[in-house]
């Protein structure tokens, strides 16, 4: 059975076994392990997606996770870019994730804080910006307040993750989310005049299911307003932000539009653990079996 909430491990002798994650205390990836026996939100298919398909340059320097929880994305981003500093910062306890990352080959270029990315308030603006954010709006909350903070946009709501990107985003960087269909075209709509996607990719767990997940890339359609300086104090506070992002918001869209790179992705055949060249492809810097 496929799907984007299982993950999957190796377990020798030719099997590639979808696990879900609930009850893998450590994930092995071919150059770093996760450890996530305290977090709310295991190891699953939609980050190690996300990581993958987030598109790196070579002049990146300056990688922000928002919502790292284990840290996955940002191992990730520091695996694919050698000469980066990667930030991750969670609203939920990081001790998890700041683990993982002192134990990855990387510890020394990543970052890990406790904080909520509104009050996030670093002296450089980011040259890549990735998220898995919790994106269930209108759903019923989980009784585990971990896994509903993890999950649900409540902490979190689009908006505010919108005008955190639009802030922390470097003039020429880029910003690469998932996001559930529906999701998506909302996110899409939040960001008109704003961020511009500029390359989409939908996700089928098999031909013939329908596009369960969209992983989107946007850029700045404007600059965004100029980031405070920041003393010891004060440092993670930016009550300020907001009227710099109202007026962003009342600038008209004269940038230049360009037309979307579309594109899908198929994770597995159909087959009972057979999964498809491209997904194989996508993902084989990580998966141990791939």
């Amino acid at each position: 059975m496929y799907g984007l909430s299982p993950a999957c491990i190796w377990r020798g002798k030719g099997v590639f076994q979808p696990i879900y994650c609930s009850f893998v205390s450590v994930f092995r990836f071919k150059q770093f392990a996760v450890r996530q026996e305290r977090t709310p939100m295991k190891v699953g298919t939609d980050g190690v997606l996300l990581g993958a398909w987030a598109s790196v340059q070579p002049s990146d320097r300056r990688i922000l996770d928002i919502g790292t929880g284990t840290g996955l994305i940002a191992l990730m981003m520091a695996q694919r870019a050698a000469q980066a500093h990667v930030t991750g910062i969670d609203v939920e306890e990081v001790a998890e994730a700041r683990a993982n990352a002192d134990a990855s080959p990387w510890g020394a270029r990543i970052r890990i804080e406790r904080t909520a990315v509104q009050q996030f308030g670093p002296q450089e603006r980011f040259d890549l910006i990735v998220s898995n954010p919790p994106f269930f709006v209108d759903s019923l909350t989980c009784p585990d307040a971990g896994r509903t903070t993890a999950r649900h946009a409540v902490l979190l709501p689009f908006e505010a993750l919108r005008d955190a990107v639009v802030r922390l985003l470097a003039p020429q960087g880029r910003f690469a989310v998932i996001l559930p269909v529906d999701g998506a075209a909302h996110f899409v709509e939040l960001c008109h005049g704003l961020l511009r996607p500029v390359r989409r990719t939908d996700v089928r767990t098999t031909p013939r299911r329908p596009v369960k997940r969209v992983l989107l890339e946007f850029v700045a359609e404007k600059a965004g307003p100029p980031l405070p300086e920041v003393c010891d104090r004060c440092a993670g506070f930016l009550a300020s932000d907001t009227a710099g992002v109202s007026s962003l918001q009342a600038v008209s869209d004269a940038a230049p539009v360009s037309s979307v790179e579309w594109s899908e992705l198929v994770i597995g055949t159909g087959e009972h653990e057979c999964y498809t060249p491209e997904y194989r492809a996508l993902t084989c810097d990580f998966y141990l079996k791939f």
